[in-house]
């Protein structure tokens, strides 16, 4: 063991408030790593699978942001204990259902978009100058930590803002099928819509990260097969992370369901990491036939007891850390169980890396 632990509550390691979040309890006191290199240079070489010091773990070094709350596109309280509704910029309502995790399109309210081709008169695009941007983005910065990670997350992407719009899988799928150019024209649209909104944020957020959301599938399936894939979904998807990419931004696509088919895909998108289930992905067959391609975050779930805390990071870290590509969040409720597994996996990923 090469890097001494910290006792915890040890009064030389610096603290910081980590704010409430759904999955992670109530607002917590979380210590700071003494970090080698800087923290940000650190998470884009395990981006790039370029020598990262140690693995990069969101509890300590990322904050994130989602996109409604420096827009105000609506309400997204994902720490509220309730049912909530609330309309988003594009006029869908949504219901905050605390028991799934997450939104989903209120019940018993008519689509948007009943035929995919009347799609031009009746989708408006939000105006960007409707809404106080700069202001939100400066109320950001007056509690962000410059050496931290900043990350966003921009909500739907491609598929998910058809679903949304058309009111569920079954009619966006049909439309998929039914009228191909017709779907591929409206999601060319949304995607400059998207680039708009990144290169405005831009302006006054020093963004390091963004993690754009397309449901893809089941736990059995994707939705829908390669053809539409290359024809429909991938290019306008491909123009968005190439932009992303050309400002310098990390790029994670979370996708629920089980998407093996669409592996490759995700190659050539070029995506930095993958945020997807576990349970319905062979994840460490991704990591053995794309690890050197593409990232993965896998989650280094809290434990009993601290051994078996430090067995299951140890772990984490010697099947998934190889080449970088790696990140993760060391989410615990208990702070001195929080505390033992941070100083593991920074420390641990530290020895197993050895170039810091």
């Amino acid at each position: 063991m090469k890097y001494q632990r910290p006792a915890y509550k040890d009064p030389a390691i610096k603290m910081f408030v980590k704010p409430a979040s759904m999955f992670g309890g109530g607002a917590q006191d979380v210590p700071t790593p003494d970090y080698p290199i800087p923290n940000r240079e650190n998470f884009r070489r395990a981006a790039r699978r370029d020598r990262p010091a140690w693995v990069p773990n969101a509890t300590t070094d990322i904050e994130s942001e989602m996109v409604a709350n420096l827009t105000g596109w609506g309400e997204n309280d994902w720490t509220r204990p309730e049912r909530y509704d609330w309309v988003d910029q594009f006029g869908v309502w949504w219901t905050f259902v605390p028991e799934a995790g997450g939104p989903m399109l209120k019940q018993g309210v008519p689509a948007m978009v009943d035929d995919i081709a009347d799609w031009k008169s009746l989708v408006k695009f939000p105006s960007l100058a409707d809404y106080n941007i700069k202001e939100r983005c400066a109320e950001l910065l007056t509690r962000h930590d410059p050496e931290k990670v900043l990350q966003v997350n921009v909500g739907l992407g491609c598929t998910e803002r058809l679903v949304a719009l058309m009111g569920g899988y079954e009619d966006a799928m049909v439309a998929m099928a039914m009228e191909p150019e017709t779907v591929r024209e409206f999601l060319e649209a949304f995607v400059d819509c998207e680039i708009e909104l990144v290169s405005e944020l831009c302006k006054y957020l020093p963004l390091d990260f963004v993690t754009y959301h397309d449901d893809w599938g089941t736990e059995r399936d994707t939705f829908f097969g390669e053809q539409m894939m290359e024809t429909i979904v991938f290019p306008p998807t491909k123009r968005f992370f190439d932009f992303l990419h050309s400002r310098d931004i990390v790029v994670q696509q979370h996708s629920c369901g089980k998407i093996t088919r669409f592996m490759p895909y995700l190659v050539k998108l070029g995506v930095d990491f993958l945020q997807i289930q576990e349970r319905a992905n062979d994840f460490k067959a991704y990591k053995r036939d794309f690890g050197g391609q593409v990232g993965l975050e896998v989650m280094a779930m809290p434990a009993r007891s601290k051994d078996e805390s430090i067995a299951n990071i140890r772990k984490l870290v010697d099947t998934y850390a190889a080449g970088g590509g790696l990140l993760t969040s060391t989410m615990a409720f208990d702070p001195e169980a929080s505390w033992d597994a941070i100083f593991e996996l920074f420390c641990y990923s530290r020895e197993f890396y050895g170039n810091a």
